[in-house]
């Protein structure tokens, strides 16, 4: 998967099974990707050691929630309508509530 945003493609890291999941950006001294987990409403930065942004989107990719900067140790709750949660380096992007994301699937 590849995301475009401002005209530039950037690969995505999809989060399928249960370690990708669980693993995340945890540990990680340097945040270079962008990860996605389907299926996913809520999240944790349980030992993480920066902080990140996440925008959360339905099932369409039409993002329904943004946090900026979400620092080590925080928890957010569960959200209605989650489908997509896309974790990024702190304050990568901007994104706007509403806004579709431009997501190209691999083929």
């Amino acid at each position: 998967m590849k995301i475009i945003i401002n005209n530039k493609e950037y690969d995505v890291k999809t989060c399928k099974n249960i370690f990708n999941r669980f693993k995340g950006f945890m540990f990680n001294k340097n945040i270079d990707k962008i990860l996605c987990f389907p299926k996913c409403n809520s999240i944790h930065t349980f030992f993480m050691l920066q902080s990140i942004s996440v925008v959360m989107t339905d099932k369409n990719f039409n993002v329904l929630y943004i946090y900026n900067s979400i620092k080590p140790w925080k928890i957010v709750s569960p959200k209605k309508g989650v489908y997509y949660t896309f974790e990024f380096k702190e304050n990568s992007f901007t994104f706007h509530l509403n806004e579709k994301l431009n997501i190209k699937k691999n083929e």
